[in-house]
């Protein structure tokens, strides 16, 4: 009887787990079903829009959690799929990883005929509004001056003739044009339509309201697109929407009668919209492609408080009022402007495995609300006075991310339209969690803090390199600190922080840490801490280039940090910042710009040489700090801890990972890029077989003999012999030549090759220089762009 109780216990559990099991109403969905189907695996729906109306009716009648399981095909949505809290733990997984296809365009039904030598033409009979445009799923380009060229720094492409009267005339009808330029600072770029044109070919515009830090546009760095006259050469396009006809100009192997031709219609592709009150809960985004949003460059942005960012609140996903949401293992490409945009009150989201790339603008953003910001200022110039700041630490309400995990992404080539982007953006946010992501090939930074509200963000184990390839005056990591306390005037934010000393951690509440990570940025610093950041710890960063720099701010230590080919640059620090720099290693001197005082402690640190310290100790730092050769493992191989005989472990450095940099997923990191290693500098290579040195793709030799000095016909043996420039370097376009001798940079005069790497240190970031070279006994200036 007892066996026979049991037995049927058993059974009756079993039913109990079958129901419960059925009781997760998968839907399915394929390209071959129909909706009128019941969304069953022998019986899917056709489109994904009509799986969450299914999704609906079945959570009226029970709260188990759904999954929409898509089959493997392309799914072109008409409009954004929008999840609502009525469907708070749900799934939309792609049965096999990438063979699903989200896209935000409308295959075009096309007939075309020649319309010159080289140009087709095909009337639309749908009244459509689009501006990506893909042949056999090749996204063509927008007809534009200059034409695209990959190898250009700046839009692919830039002319200062681009809006010179006389091109401007040459167009019949340009309204609807776009110009593009970048700022006149380089700090990210602005976005103008073509309204009308006065009869003397001025132009009338209407935009330029994407960067926060307003100027006029740079007279050199600028392209025009959208104008039929510039339709001149392959894969370039126009589209005609008062006549309905598109403009193509194929690529010779293109069959354009037989290839299937897709317009993006859509800017965002799904939308997660709840709200503080009714959040919408649990919803997790896997396997799945996402192509084909439309650029987003002319539409509302708003200002992110005293940060260069204005931004647009949307992306291809879109996550408002949400919490414990989950996108995982998706690819993102061929968007046209932000990816995951994570908007107002949101709470403990993961983002993990993404690969994200060819994108218009970021990848992955947190952005707050400014309501919840107390005494916010929008524009640089703007401050609340002291007398009417409101001096509550904190947020004012909850209307801003915050627990969030952004963990073994890959990201790169975003900001394909957008110049003021990054691969993680984070403003008015707390505890941000940004981890083993490799973030490269970027315009501006790949990771960026746009104020100190509210911190606490842990940024660790991050392979950041190729980064602000089209700005200037940023880094690999930015960060700005424009808080509440935050003034332009100098004296105003000393004499405030001097009266309330813990007035930085009203808005900067939690310590940012920076640790464990791989940064190289050649056209500014590794790590930028700049007007007013405070209360980071940053250790146990591999810094490849840029090095490190803190400008005004308050509360921040950096140890344990090595400095490849650079070191530290303090600006405009504060007698009162009690900032810790120790127990660090450097490769060239201190590089400090206004300095009222040296913080709290700056010493422990390991420097290149006697005459680098002795400059530090001048300024009665690094008392204890030691110079010569750290002894690097192997260099080449990106190792760079230190051996067990090293100077720089009687300073109290520590070796940490040298090999979880960058994203650590498999397929991710089978194809993810790696940074260049640099060359060290020859002093600090004891075992190094040559005597030359390379820099941005020249071959530089110190001036070592006297045969030598005799043959360049210089006074003494100072200087540097330019052997070999390779083609297509950084400095192939500028005037130097091969057999120069470089005997200045800007108004210093260069000894060696360390000598001038040192000072090149000091003054990258700024993106030119000149150059003094010696030639035939000549004396020349050569101006070099860096980009």
């Amino acid at each position: 009887m007892l066996l026979k109780s049991k037995l049927f216990i058993l059974f009756l559990t079993g039913i109990l787990f079958i129901g419960c099991k059925s009781s997760n109403n998968d839907i399915y969905v394929s390209v071959a079903g129909s909706d009128s189907n019941s969304g069953t695996k022998d019986s899917p729906v056709q489109t994904i829009t009509q799986a969450l109306k299914i999704a609906k009716s079945i959570k009226t009648k029970s709260n188990n959690s759904i999954t929409i399981m898509v089959k493997s095909g392309d799914y072109h949505l008409t409009e954004p799929l929008v999840i609502t809290p009525e469907l708070n733990d749900l799934s939309i997984v792609g049965e096999f990883k990438g063979q699903v296809k989200i896209k935000g365009s409308k295959v075009i039904a096309t007939h075309w005929k020649r319309f010159d030598e080289n140009i087709w033409v095909t009337d639309l009979t749908d009244d459509i509004d689009f501006n990506q445009l893909f042949v056999n799923g090749e996204k063509q380009i927008l007809a534009r001056f200059p034409n695209y060229d990959e190898n250009e720094k700046y839009w692919q492409g830039y002319s200062a003739d681009a809006t010179s009267k006389e091109r401007i005339m040459s167009w019949k009808n340009p309204v609807g044009g776009f110009i593009h330029g970048m700022h006149s600072g380089r700090w990210g770029g602005f976005h103008y339509q073509i309204t009308n044109v006065t009869e003397d070919g001025e132009l009338n515009l209407s935009g330029g309201h994407q960067n926060n830090r307003p100027s006029d546009m740079h007279p050199e760095f600028r392209m025009v697109e959208n104008i039929f006259e510039e339709l001149d050469s392959e894969n370039e396009w126009y589209y005609n929407s008062k006549e309905k006809k598109l403009y193509l100009w194929p690529s010779e192997k293109t069959n354009l009668n037989a290839s299937i031709i897709e317009a993006s219609t859509l800017k965002h592709l799904i939308e997660i919209k709840g709200n503080i009150e009714n959040p919408v809960e649990h919803i997790t985004i896997e396997n799945l492609i996402f192509e084909h949003t439309q650029r987003t460059f002319m539409e509302p942005y708003d200002p992110l408080l005293r940060s260069d960012w204005t931004i647009y609140r949307g992306g291809t996903i879109t996550l408002d009022g949400s919490a414990h949401c989950m996108i995982n293992n998706c690819e993102f490409t061929n968007l046209g402007g932000n990816v995951i945009f994570v908007n107002g009150y949101n709470r403990e989201h993961t983002f993990k495995g993404n690969h994200i790339y060819n994108c218009g603008a970021s990848a992955i953003s947190f952005v707050g609300d400014a309501s919840s910001v107390r005494s916010p200022s929008f524009q640089y110039g703007e401050f609340v006075p002291a007398k009417d700041m409101d001096t509550v630490k904190g947020p004012a309400n909850e209307l801003y991310p915050a627990k969030c995990m952004v963990e073994n992404n890959l990201i790169y080539r975003i900001g394909r339209v957008e110049k003021q982007v990054a691969g993680v953006q984070i403003s008015m946010a707390m505890k941000i969690h940004v981890k083993n992501n490799s973030i490269y090939d970027v315009p501006r930074a790949g990771i960026n803090v746009s104020e100190g509200t509210w911190g606490g963000h842990i940024i660790e184990f991050n392979d950041v390199f190729n980064t602000v390839l089209e700005t200037s005056d940023h880094g690999a990591f930015n960060s700005w600190g424009r808080d509440r306390f935050w003034h332009p005037t100098y004296h105003v934010i000393d004499s405030l922080v001097h009266a309330n000393p813990k007035m930085p951690y009203w808005d900067a509440m939690y310590t940012t840490i920076i640790r464990n990570n791989r940064f190289r940025c050649d056209h500014g610093w590794d790590i930028d801490l700049d007007d007013g950041s405070s209360n980071y710890h940053i250790y146990n960063n591999l810094c490849l280039n840029g090095g490190i720099k803190l400008r005004e701010g308050f509360y921040r230590t950096v140890e344990n940090n090595i400095m490849v080919n650079n070191g530290f640059h303090p600006h405009v620090w504060f007698d009162n910042s009690n900032d810790v720099f120790k127990h660090n290693i450097m490769m060239t001197k201190h590089f400090p710009i206004r300095l009222k005082g040296w913080g709290k402690e700056v010493d422990y640190n390991v420097f290149p040489d006697s005459t680098a310290l002795a400059l530090a100790q001048k300024n009665n730092t690094d008392i204890h700090s030691v110079f010569g050769n750290p002894s690097f493992v192997s260099p080449k191989d990106s190792d760079f801890s230190v051996s067990e005989n090293s100077i720089a472990l009687n300073i109290g450095f520590k070796n940490f990972s040298m090999d979880q940099f960058g994203v650590q997923k498999p397929d991710l990191k089978l194809i993810a890029k790696q940074p260049e290693i640099p060359e060290l500098i020859s002093k600090l290579e004891k075992n190094s077989k040559t005597n030359t040195f390379k820099w941005l793709g020249t071959t530089l030799k110190n001036i070592e003999t006297p045969e030598e000095q005799s043959a360049s016909g210089l006074f003494d043996m100072n200087g540097i012999i330019v052997l070999k420039i390779e083609e297509n370097s950084k400095l192939s376009p500028s005037n130097l030549k091969e057999n120069d001798v470089i005997i200045g940079l800007n108004d210093d005069k260069i000894k060696n090759t360390e000598d001038f790497l040192n000072k090149y240190q000091g003054v990258s970031w700024q993106g030119q220089m000149t150059i003094t070279v010696i030639r035939n006994q000549q004396r020349i200036k050569i101006h070099v762009n860096l980009k």
